[in-house]
Order: structure tokens, then sequence, then C-alpha cells
């Protein structure tokens, strides 16, 4: 049987294309910085064309016809920060009609990359076009982009209070005052610092080394997580976010 090419279309092919739905894939990224106290930061892209011209967003991109989500996100990544980040989840998939001026659905991850690996990283697309924002202090961002850092934020916030999920913000070792203070600044609050040694140190989850922090004050001992347990399957702590 001789195959044949099907005609182009024909009418209004505007109308074809305003019925393409398209797929995109997006990350928010979260590290932590020390400003005045340490605080949550992601990276933002500026956006180069219309729509949303001029305007922060987060990075991503077209996903692939020939490319799995999870490639996509690490490829976008890659391209617009440079970062390989350690902990990469999909947290959701945002499909409102109205969220762009043409018909895109974005897969929506969420990664961790430690304040080193978010210092050395060098964008392999417009370096001059990303910046680092306090997560609770971000400008109006292009589509419903502010509304997913949102949601990205109480993802974090809920799953670290039952996950070993801030491994992914913290060096190899660590002492028990510098992983509270990532908790802390995930959490926006205060945590007693007596209360989350105690758990700490009851959690089964952490390993005292022989090695200390020294500096302006009494040495402190440096800590490691136990690798046998996975980063997202349980808590270093336990620690309730009321605790």
């Amino acid at each position: 049987m001789t195959r044949t090419t099907p005609p182009p279309p024909t009418g209004n092919t505007d109308s074809v294309a305003a019925d393409v739905t398209r797929v995109a894939v997006s990350t928010v990224i979260f590290s932590v910085h020390r400003a005045e106290k340490l605080e949550v930061v992601l990276p933002l892209v500026r956006r180069t064309r219309d729509p949303f011209e001029g305007q922060w967003a987060l990075p991503g991109g077209w996903l692939d016809i020939a490319e799995s989500l999870d490639a996509a996100a690490s490829r976008t990544l890659a391209e617009t920060t440079g970062l390989a980040p350690s902990y990469l989840e999909q947290l959701y998939a945002f499909g409102a009609v109205d969220r762009s001026t043409s018909r895109v659905v974005s897969i929506v991850y969420w990664a961790l990359v430690r304040e080193d690996e978010a210092r050395d990283a060098t964008p392999a697309e417009d370096p001059e076009n990303v910046a680092w924002f306090p997560a609770e202090d971000l400008p109006p961002l292009a589509f419903d982009h502010n509304q997913i850092v949102e949601y990205a934020l109480w993802r974090l916030r809920n799953k670290v209070g039952y996950t070993r999920i801030a491994h992914g913000l913290l060096a190899d070792e660590f002492t028990l005052a510098e992983l509270r203070e990532v908790y802390e600044a995930i959490l926006g609050r205060r945590l007693d610092p007596a209360n989350f040694r105690r758990q700490a140190e009851n959690s089964g989850a952490l390993i005292p080394t022989d090695d200390f922090r020294t500096g302006s004050h009494r040495p402190a001992r440096l800590y490691r997580y136990n690798q046998d347990v996975e980063m997202a399957d349980r808590g270093p702590l336990g620690i309730r976010q009321d605790a």
C-alpha cells in the first residue's frame, strides 16, 4: 500500500495553534544564604521575551518530545542556572487556563542546593540574567510563579518536620547549631537550642564525628547524617512545627 502524506490544514491555522497545549518544566531551587541571619533564598531568571519581558521568573523551559520530565528539569536547570542539585523532586502540575497567554501546563520541581554549590554555579546561558532572592521577599514574578514559590515553601516547611531534607542544604559535616539554624531559616522562627539538641542526639539519624569546629566560642562537635537513611525517608529529628 502506498502511504500518502496528509495535506496541510486549511482555513484558520491560528485557531489550530491556539488549541495546542504545551508542557513546560520549571524548578524552585532552595538554598540558604547568610546576610544578617541565615535565610532561605532561590534563583530567578530575568525573561528576555514576551510575555512578561524583563520580569523575573522561575528557571525552566519547554519539555522536549523525546525527554523525560526529570531529564528536562535537570537540563533546564543546568542551562539557566548552572546548578545540579543533589535533591530534586516533582512538586505539582500547574495548569490554570489563564496562567499564560497561550495554553501551558507547567510541571514544577523543587530542588535543594548547598550554599557553596549555589555560589560556585555558572549558568550556561545569560549569567547576567540570573540572580538570587530571599524566598520571603520576592518581586512580582511572571505568570503564576509567586504562587508556585509560596506552595513550594509550604511544602518545604511541612516536609522538614518529618524527613532529613535539611541535609540537602548542609555540608557533609556540621554542628548542631548549624543544623538548628537551617531549621530556623526554613520554619521562619527560633527553636529552643536545648530541646533541639536533645531531639537531635536522640534521633538516631545523626552520627557524631571525632572532629570539632573551632572559633571564638568553645569547640563544637561535628556531626554527619547516617547514610543508611534516605534523605526523604524519615526525619533526622522528628521536629514538629509547634516544637
